[in-house]
């Protein structure tokens, strides 16, 4: 199994590396089947009944909320204005969307004649798959093969799974976390460092990443230094320590280019602020909880507002089993940071289930359970979760008024 996904030496020749990724994509194929399936069950029953009522598939999967905003940065370019400009439908910034999606959608928009809309979905397609493969990898090297297809499919069954069929960038911020974290399981610190980078371009919880990947190079470092060596001191320590340093550069570099764009150095946190997010110290999603659970007598609160506070929630319950596992501490920082994000800013309540669709490693405790359930239950399960996903997908897209 090891050789499966082993990195081909650099004598390797072409016919030993197809072997090599032969190898890799057979291990992985029942995890991509799988997961593949599920989110294919969920698009196929979104555009049957987006159809019958009139509806675009199109306009839902690859045209509105975010993926127009991505779109408007692949065709207009990026503000220089805290509020927005002409091109704009709104009065925000479109600074508030972080570059690497849009660059990439720039890209295949170039060389595919589907125009920008659909070039940009295909660019989400292809990393949800790539997030589903690299999550299996983890899955298998923490706890087998069985385990890492089952994390995988889960995914593929979220409640908001929809969503990695969109032309939004959770699919591909998924796709970076997990390369980065897989590579910090390997201690591959300079290739952790890279992608947590890459990451940092994505999305603005990518300084979730950064930190949890930023953290665990620098104690490696520390621990590096702290053993016995005969050759010079900084022989084990400078590719931990140069992870380290990559790890939130990414992030940062947007963060800097934004205030050089603006002529403030605050730049970026006046356009977040515009967009109603800051941080909060917590009161704001405890007011959110408050309202949604203990609202005045006879108010109607959303399906998706419930919805959504049952998954952070759940969030929080199934961190507590991975304390209680002791998972790899890149995973753990990871997973908290992304909780502590959620807890700490305000703004964008719908979207918080969203937001923690690439905190996938929360998911483990279950996979775990249903990799020793019996086949049938395992299958069951799944498919159970596949159906209610497509189901409260159609809910998201057709019924709920506002953003995924």
């Amino acid at each position: 199994m090891a050789s499966a996904t082993a990195v081909p030496r650099p004598g390797s020749t072409g016919r030993d590396v197809r072997a090599r990724a032969e190898a890799a994509l057979r291990l992985a194929a029942p995890a991509l089947l799988g997961y593949g399936a599920a989110r294919a069950f969920g698009i196929a029953l979104l555009a049957y009944v987006a159809h019958r009522r009139g509806r675009s598939p199109g306009t839902v999967l690859y045209g509105s909320w975010d993926s127009r905003w991505y779109q408007d940065v692949v065709l207009h370019g990026y503000d220089s204005t805290v509020g927005g400009t002409p091109h704009t439908w709104h009065a925000w910034s479109n600074l508030a969307f972080f570059p690497l999606y849009p660059a990439l959608c720039r890209a295949a928009d170039a060389v595919l004649p589907v125009g920008t809309a659909k070039a940009s979905w295909l660019v989400a397609l292809a990393s949800s798959l790539a997030a589903a493969w690299l999550i299996f990898l983890i899955g298998n090297r923490l706890h087998g093969r069985r385990t890492g297809v089952v994390l995988a499919v889960l995914w593929g069954c979220l409640p908001h799974a929809l969503v990695e069929s969109m032309a939004y960038t959770e699919s591909l911020f998924t796709a970076l976390a997990a390369a980065a974290l897989y590579a910090a399981l390997a201690r591959h610190w300079v290739r952790a460092g890279l992608f947590a980078a890459l990451a940092g371009l994505t999305r603005p919880t990518g300084v979730a990443l950064a930190a949890a990947v930023a953290l665990t190079a620098a104690l490696a470092a520390l621990q590096a230094l702290r053993q016995p060596r005969t050759g010079p001191w900084w022989q084990p320590v400078w590719r931990p320590a140069l992870g380290a340093v990559l790890a939130p550069a990414g992030w940062l570099a947007f963060v800097v280019w934004v205030g050089l764009r603006l002529h403030r150095a605050d730049g970026y946190f006046a356009v977040q602020d515009a967009w109603g997010n800051r941080f909060s110290k917590g009161g704001y999603l405890l007011r959110r909880l408050r309202w949604v659970f203990l609202g005045p007598r006879g108010s109607d609160v959303p399906v998706a507002f419930v919805v959504v506070t049952l998954v952070v929630a759940a969030g929080f319950a199934l961190f507590a089993l991975c304390l209680v596992q002791r998972q790899p501490l890149p995973l753990l920082l990871f997973s908290g940071a992304l909780l502590a994000v959620l807890t700490f800013g305000a703004g964008a309540y719908i979207a918080r289930a969203r937001f923690l669709l690439p905190g996938f490693p929360l998911l483990l405790p279950v996979a775990r359970v249903l990799a020793r359930a019996h086949p049938r239950t395992t299958a069951l399960t799944l498919a159970l979760a596949a159906l209610a996903s497509a189901g409260y997908g159609l809910h998201l897209t057709l019924v709920w008024n506002g953003p995924p």
